[in-house]
């Protein structure tokens, strides 16, 4: 029933989508105390409490969008989308070097990886969703011509190293709170998160640069904009400092359309089996 709501979808206007989605958006918001909640107190924690208003539309927007992103003819999502700075990822590709691509929740991170595929092969993590019935759905969106699909587990890593050993390219979402054993806890707009360190690990294996993109949603339904950008983060210190040098560029990409980030996104969990932070700074 899922798949054949966002196929109907998909064929709607994006204008049109997006007001849809804002008014799910303040629909969920009026609607969910815990999401409310967490929604504001994500909002205030990193400064931007001023953007709750478009913020609580924007997270609408990126709902409702998926289905056009996944189920739209891919000629037609991609002439919603211009890029910039493309000479950047072209320039590592014609060097033979391995990139790994880091997005954060910002945006319309789902556009990102297609608009890379239309130019290069992409490998990405993919978390399979709690939900089965948006299984099919899910990776029959991301699994489009050029873009493969590396499961979030040791089998993956390995394909990921494997990809960037070879020249091609990666893509990760490093602001999602991995399992036990495989982050530190690391400052996220003034508090402590628990952070992946895979991705300066596969960076440092597979010699690669990491390069940031993401897609901004422009106003009124008009489309993206996939913007890449250089990491300038230092990654020869701890895992620790790892991580914290990478989430400090997340904080500095979301600094450019704060409202867009996802925001109610729990960032800030615990994950079963990690000892606290501060049980972390003792040791």
């Amino acid at each position: 029933m899922l798949v054949s709501l966002f196929r109907a979808l998909s064929v709607l206007p994006l204008p049109f989508l997006h007001a849809l989605g804002s008014a799910l958006g303040w629909l969920v918001y009026l609607l969910s105390p815990s999401y409310r909640r967490r929604l504001r107190s994500n909002l205030t924690q990193a400064g931007y409490g001023q953007h709750l208003n478009a913020a609580v539309a924007e997270a609408g927007k990126a709902i409702v969008e998926l289905a056009f992103v996944w189920c739209a003819k891919p000629e037609r999502v991609a002439r919603h989308a211009s890029v910039e700075n493309w000479a950047l990822v072209q320039e590592r590709l014609d060097a033979g070097r391995g990139i790994v691509f880091l997005t954060p929740h910002l945006g319309c991170f789902e556009m990102t990886a297609q608009q890379i595929a239309l130019k290069t092969a992409l490998t990405v993590m993919y978390r399979p969703p709690r939900k089965s019935a948006l299984k099919p759905l899910v990776e029959g969106a991301r699994a489009r011509h050029n873009l493969h699909l590396a499961p979030a587990n040791l089998s993956g890593v390995r394909i990921l190293a494997k990809t960037l050993k070879g020249g091609q390219p990666i893509g990760l979402l490093p602001d999602q709170v991995p399992q036990e054993g495989e982050g530190v806890w690391a400052p996220w707009f003034g508090r402590n998160a628990y952070t992946m360190t895979l991705p300066a690990k596969l960076a440092q294996l597979g010699k690669a640069d990491i390069l940031l993109v993401y897609a901004e949603r422009r106003p009124r339904g008009a489309g993206y904009i996939v913007r890449f950008v250089p990491f300038d983060g230092d990654l020869s210190g701890t895992p620790a400092e790892q991580a914290a040098a990478i989430n400090r560029a997340m904080e500095q990409l979301i600094s450019r359309c704060p409202a867009q980030y996802f925001w109610s996104y729990n960032r800030y969990k615990q994950p079963d089996g990690v000892a606290g932070p501060e049980s972390e700074a003792a040791a």
